[in-house]
């Protein structure tokens, strides 16, 4: 059997020795001095918690022990969370049993750092950090202050859910969260108290609204805005009355841990294929509208860093003609802004963004907003555009509609005369612009050359057959269309 955490089986020596650091986790030699761990025990405190593992070398990853430090310094390290920093954070030591690597039984020592909700942890010298990725940053100035006013307030998902009881927990789920966590076969009761997701008032046991979030079986029955709303607009802005034009409108309603799930299939199924011709071969080549990752990742991000407390509101995913925009209930959390959102992470919900970690689903050190970008670069198009409203974060992903637009008018434009040009609108003319340069394309193709819809494209085409616009010539299959418009 391997060795592991009994606090956190997710840590087995093999993952506290080989893996990266991050926001959970950090590794120090038994070399340090004692008075070096308290930014650390400050950093994870006012985050999201984290353990830090003494005796394994945090540059060279060897197992060193503990032994060698003399029992003096171990219990100076067992206490440096009590000794090193004010307000004492709530934490638990853990030793462990190890083979050092000069091959002598040893011991390495895990200090649990548990997150302060309601307190910020400053260190004996009156310093305050924050874990942000694998770094335990100072915090100064706004961001000292912005901190101080994030830890004056209750956290939602911390708060007792008086309505539900244990045999509302999904058991797939939970079985799931368990396997995770390395508690397979452990009693849910138990597993679920340990990780804070039962709390007491007056004798009683209830579940939070963080356990009811992830593992109810019956989600609406208890929390109306866990819930993704997809909104499918034809046309760059939404019209209403006579002239509305939501085309498709569909609410997901899931527990978070099957919420994700949900949505990307359903929004994988709604995303336009573009499509290309390829120089030399004249074969057509087709892509996605918007690279997976960013728009499942926006939708990830958004599930577990929303603010669940906002009455009445929930996530809201609007696909338009030239863009796709993802909206989260609540503002940037913390130290988060617009501009720092690519490097800075901060979550507001520590107990959901916990199990996300656990999940796969939430990626350590940024890289997932990191990637966003990249591969909306790598896709040639514009780069994600992240803004505040008073009340929301809305994340904006473009595609290249703009360009095609303008290359499809051109065509169109040498195919009609100006009389009978200006009387199309936008959308004939991209499609007669394509006719003009791909007459053999097929109305998939041509959907997909336009980065419309098949059923907007097949519309659109029979409206100028009947005008005398566009005709088809040859057999079905083999033949092309050809514009006659005079």
């Amino acid at each position: 059997m391997s060795v592991a955490s009994k606090i956190n089986p997710f840590l087995t020596l093999a993952y506290m020795q080989t893996e990266n650091e991050n926001k959970y986790f950090d590794r120090k030699s038994s070399q340090i001095r004692v008075a070096d761990l308290a930014p650390h025990i400050s950093a994870f405190a006012n985050a999201d918690g984290g353990t830090i593992v003494v005796g394994i070398s945090d540059k060279k990853r060897t197992l060193e022990g503990i032994n060698s430090c003399g029992e003096e310094k171990i219990n100076e390290f067992i206490n440096a969370p009590k000794d090193c920093c004010r307000p004492m954070p709530r934490y638990q030591e853990e030793i462990i049993d190890i083979i050092n690597e000069a091959g002598k039984k040893d011991l390495i020592l895990l200090l649990h750092i548990e997150p302060s909700i309601d307190q910020v942890i400053r260190t004996s010298n009156d310093r305050i950090y924050l874990r942000i990725g694998d770094k335990s940053k100072e915090m100064l100035g706004e961001n000292l202050r912005n901190l101080e006013y994030a830890k004056g307030s209750r956290h939602f998902e911390d708060e007792i859910n008086q309505n539900a009881a244990i045999e509302d927990i999904d058991d797939e789920l939970i079985e799931a969260y368990k396997r995770r966590i390395g508690a397979d076969g452990v009693d849910t009761h138990q597993v679920l108290t340990a990780r804070g997701f039962i709390q007491k008032r007056d004798g009683t046991e209830y579940l939070t609204n963080a356990a009811v979030l992830l593992f109810a079986r019956n989600i609406m029955k208890f929390n109306m805005n866990c819930r993704i709303r997809f909104i499918r607009v034809d046309g760059r802005e939404m019209q209403v009355g006579a002239n509305y034009n939501v085309v498709k409108d569909k609410s997901i309603d899931e527990p978070i841990l099957r919420l994700v799930d949900a949505a990307k299939a359903y929004i994988a199924d709604q995303l336009r294929t573009f499509t290309r011709q390829e120089h030399g071969s004249g074969r057509f080549v087709e892509s996605s509208e918007y690279p997976e990752f960013p728009w499942t990742e926006g939708i990830i991000n958004a599930v577990t860093h929303r603010d669940y407390a906002a009455s009445g509101q929930f996530i809201k995913v609007s696909m338009y003609d030239d863009r796709l925009e993802i909206e989260s209930p609540g503002r940037f959390p913390n130290i988060v802004t617009a501009d720092n959102i690519s490097y800075t992470r901060f979550s507001r919900n520590k107990t959901i963004s916990r199990v996300m970690t656990e999940f796969e689903w939430v990626r350590e050190l940024n890289e997932g907003v990191k990637k966003i970008y990249s591969d909306m670069a790598e896709a040639g198009l514009p780069a994600p555009e992240y803004m505040e409203t008073p009340n929301t974060v809305k994340l904006i992903l473009r595609n290249n509609i703009d360009e095609r637009t303008a290359h499809r008018n051109k065509a169109s434009d040498e195919a009609l005369n100006d009389a009978i040009s200006e009387a199309l609108n936008g959308a004939e003319r991209i499609i007669v612009g394509i006719i003009r340069e791909f007459p053999q394309a097929s109305q998939k193709e041509i959907a997909g050359l336009a980065g419309f819809s098949r059923s907007k494209v097949q519309r659109i085409m029979k409206k100028l057959i009947e005008n005398k616009i566009i005709c088809r010539e040859g057999a079905r299959k083999s033949g092309i269309w050809r514009v006659i418009g005079k």
